[in-house]
């Protein structure tokens, strides 16, 4: 059995679904803040990260996404997600920002804050104060997830996340960036149904709260 294979415990020859289910239950064993070591975890990572480089025919593994352009300052509007459902609000509303900024909502929940070059997404909310919810920070979890309201978010290449997810506007935090000078996200969407399956156990940073 390949190296990588036996890093997952999977077979050379088991199909992706197979090899991603055998990830995200590496990343559960192996995550330090799950009673693991940093140097198992990113063996794991760097695993997954070969085996995908493998299939897509590549010789060596990736080390970055297809796309890490950072724009330069963007803007990014937040909403809870945790608003939008107690309100009985949607996704998909029209003018659901707009709703938002009428309604007089906690900084927590709604407001918003600049980007700066170099740093993702959840990086960006954590230097300004904020604790949104995060797990694993490798991709291999849905607890950082986010929906791209309006606006794009650069996409890497290996995650958790189905193709059909992020092109409804799903995309990770801890990995992705603004790539457009403006962009509406509502975070703590990992209590969507279609991502149960693809949360890590909750832990310390499960709450969503501001640290000011």
């Amino acid at each position: 059995m390949d190296a990588p294979f036996e890093v997952l415990g999977v077979a050379p020859d088991a199909d992706d679904a197979a090899v991603d289910q055998a990830y995200r239950r590496r990343v559960m064993e192996t995550h330090p803040d799950q009673g693991g070591s940093t140097r198992a975890f990113q063996r794991v990572k760097r695993a997954y990260e070969t085996i995908q480089a493998m299939r897509d025919g590549e010789t060596d593994a990736p080390d970055a996404g297809t796309d890490d352009t950072h724009y330069a300052q963007s803007r990014v509007e937040y909403l809870n997600y945790e608003v939008v459902d107690d309100r009985g609000w949607s996704l998909t509303d029209d003018g659901l920002f707009d709703r938002a900024a009428a309604a007089d909502l906690d900084p927590t929940d709604y407001g918003a804050f600049l980007v700066e070059p170099g740093e993702t997404l959840l990086e960006a909310a954590e230097n300004r104060g904020f604790a949104w919810p995060y797990a694993c920070r490798g991709g291999a979890c849905a607890n950082c997830a986010v929906a791209v309201v309006e606006g794009e978010m650069t996409v890497q290449i290996d995650h958790v996340l189905s193709r059909e997810l992020t092109e409804r506007g799903i995309h990770l935090s801890c990995l992705g960036a603004p790539s457009t000078a403006e962009m509406r996200v509502v975070y703590n969407v990992k209590h969507m149904p279609e991502l149960d399956d693809l949360r890590l156990p909750p832990y310390r940073f499960e709450r969503t709260q501001s640290v000011d």
